[in-house]
């Protein structure tokens, strides 16, 4: 048994404070036999478990979870649907393990031979009966009754709003050059390491500079191709929002992880754009109000392959606040 043993069930802990954060992922095929998922062994416990690990200071939950998959078995992530997290106590307090899914299409996996000396693929059925931890079994039913679904092969479609700008007030010159101020270009900065948890290989963005400076460390660090779209813009949005909500739609077509960065103002038309694509549940976890999102804030929406007028998860992370 891991030394993750349960001391009380996965049941949830409303009002304790959480002492230990971690994230993993549930990396998933699909072969001629059907759903198979990824299990690693740990030597220093003796036991069968999901890639997983603390997360490290100033890094996000996401960031650490890709982080995890990478250093145990050489697995360069890209994440899937959240899974649900599961809570139980360990020696310091009570743990909290954030999970995803994660497709793996033919990748070589390399333990790391420390943290972990082997993996097994295996159906879901089985890792549910090898699992050392119980409560991990939580994640892994939710993943298998999402592919019955036919909603666990999905790309993200990312919306971020631009990195804190230098304030209008002192700023005379064209609105479409004001820069990111001083805290804006760290926010960038952590967007740009946020995004990689998705890999979106392609970038729409407003051409104003404070758009354009917020995407900019990403593409640069990804290779990811940036597209300029004028109808993103503050002023484009007020002239005819419906172009806006246009551009928006658009970005389902190619059927692949896209990020989009527009303004403040244009935020309650892609909001409204993104909530035609899913159910009414997954529209309540849109921002619905002022100021939808803060300054390098993003919300990352999760659209089934193949269908396009499919969202079926919706997640929002704040990666820097100063």
């Amino acid at each position: 048994m891991s030394s993750d043993a349960l001391v009380a069930d996965q049941t949830d802990h409303p009002g304790e404070p959480v002492a230990v954060t971690a994230a993993g992922a549930l990396p998933w095929r699909v072969n001629k036999d059907g759903l198979e998922v990824l299990l690693i062994h740990r030597p220093r416990y003796d036991d069968w478990s999901w890639p997983k690990g603390k997360i490290d200071a100033g890094e996000t939950i996401p960031e650490c979870a890709v982080r995890e998959v990478q250093e145990e078995i050489g697995l360069s992530a890209q994440l899937g649907i959240p899974l649900p997290p599961i809570h139980y106590h360990v020696a310091s307090g009570l743990k909290v393990v954030h999970y995803w899914a994660v497709q793996v299409n033919g990748a070589r996996l390399i333990p790391d031979g420390q943290e972990v000396d082997s993996v097994m693929w295996c159906t879901p059925e089985k890792a549910a009966t090898l699992l050392s931890n119980p409560s991990d079994a939580v994640p892994l039913e939710n993943l298998r009754a999402a592919h019955e679904r036919g909603e666990l092969d999905t790309w993200p479609l990312i919306v971020v709003r631009h990195a804190k700008a230098k304030p209008r007030s002192s700023w005379s010159k064209a609105e479409g050059e004001r820069p990111l101020a001083a805290t804006g270009i760290r926010q960038a900065q952590a967007v740009g390491r946020l995004l990689q948890a998705w890999k979106p290989p392609r970038v729409v963005s407003s051409p104003w500079l404070r758009c354009v400076a917020t995407v900019v460390p990403y593409s640069k660090a990804a290779g990811a191709k940036v597209k300029l779209v004028d109808a993103l813009t503050e002023h484009k949005h007020a002239r005819s929002p419906k172009k806006t909500a246009a551009v928006i739609e658009a970005l389902f077509d190619k059927q692949r992880a896209v990020a989009v960065c527009t303004h403040r103002p244009a935020l309650p038309t892609v909001m409204d754009q993104l909530a035609k694509h899913m159910p009414p549940a997954l529209r309540a976890l849109l921002p619905s109000s002022e100021p939808y999102l803060s300054p390098g804030e993003v919300v990352v929406c999760h659209v089934v392959q193949g269908n396009k007028n499919r969202i079926v998860a919706v997640e929002q992370f704040k990666p820097f606040d100063d």
